[in-house]
């Protein structure tokens, strides 16, 4: 080989590369999307999900402005016993003893919201906390605990509830307890699932590794990353705790001194015949209710499911 040739070759070899340089930096850096981002745009973009946002938001708006701007006693007389619908006196009727529907429907959506938030937040809190515990330690800790959310879970849920609110008195305190004590074992059994998948992986390793405790690899490492579904989880949870407490208003376990959707629908039973409206606006708002949290409930799995979010 001659020496121009070699020489040739050693001069074109740093050109060549100088030009795959020059290509590489010249190509744009393509953005990553944080996955939080990425999760609202999804969710912003589910028409169904947006719907019940709008309704809960009306919802969530005539329970709790309403009283200001419509106030009034629901348990005041206000004009006579089965008025009908859009009359003078009373907008959407009076129930059987001439009390305003519309003002118990205003003021009854705050306690059925409240103890429905509240109750499914402590059922939430009762089933992450066991099953994380469960999914994380395993072995003698997960059967003991599994046993126990079995136990919990054979039992009839609104039998068990109504024996509780009957030792203890009807009140919002003790209906919300009573719901949040039957209603855990659900999102327990998930977090345990979400927690056995994570507990082995590389992330979860080098945390003991460096000496993490326990609770921090619980609530600060493996938490985090188990929350989607969990979120899906507490946002059904809601609609299940409304429908609860409006199954023991409606039995007569709920407490008689608050107004509420299930109260209205449990009074006026008797005179659905008769009195229609008594029982089919509070019904109606139940289900507006219900149903615009499982839509979010949906929109959020969508948004939040990495493999339903790629179809």
């Amino acid at each position: 080989m001659s020496k121009a040739s070699m020489s040739s070759k050693v001069i074109t070899m740093p050109s060549v590369a100088a030009a795959s340089s020059k290509a590489s930096s010249a190509s744009p850096a393509v953005p990553v999307e944080h996955p939080g981002m990425e999760a609202m745009r999804m969710f912003l973009r589910n028409p169904a999900a947006i719907a019940g946002m709008v309704m809960l938001v009306l919802v969530l708006v005539a329970a709790i402005a309403g009283p200001w701007l419509y106030p009034a006693d629901p348990f005041e007389i206000r004009t006579a016993p089965l008025t009908p619908p859009f009359s003078e006196d009373a907008w959407l009727g009076s129930d059987y003893l001439g009390r305003d529907v519309l003002t118990a429907l205003i003021y009854g959506g705050r306690a059925t919201l409240l103890v429905g938030a509240v109750a499914a937040l402590l059922s939430v809190a009762i089933g992450i906390t066991l099953g994380a515990f469960a999914g994380y330690y395993g072995g003698k800790v997960d059967a003991a605990l599994m046993k126990l959310t079995e136990f919990f879970q054979v039992l009839p849920a609104l039998l068990f509830a109504m024996v509780v609110v009957t030792l203890f008195s009807p009140t919002l305190v003790t209906v919300t307890l009573a719901i949040g004590i039957v209603s855990w074992t659900g999102t327990a059994r998930l977090t345990r699932a979400e927690f056995m998948k994570y507990r082995g992986l590389e992330f979860v390793r080098a945390e003991r590794a460096i000496g993490a405790r326990d609770a921090r690899i619980i609530w600060k490492v493996i938490l985090p990353n188990a929350l989607p579904p969990l979120v899906v989880s507490a946002t059904l949870a809601i609609g299940a705790a409304i429908l609860f407490e409006a199954g023991l208003s409606f039995l007569g376990l709920g407490d008689p001194n608050q107004m509420s959707w299930g109260l209205m629908i449990g009074s006026s039973r008797q005179y659905v015949l008769s009195c229609w409206w008594a029982v089919a606006f509070p019904g109606a708002a139940i289900f507006v209710t219900v149903l615009a949290v499982s839509l979010i409930g949906d929109g959020l799995n969508d948004a939040l499911n990495p493999k339903l979010r790629e179809r």
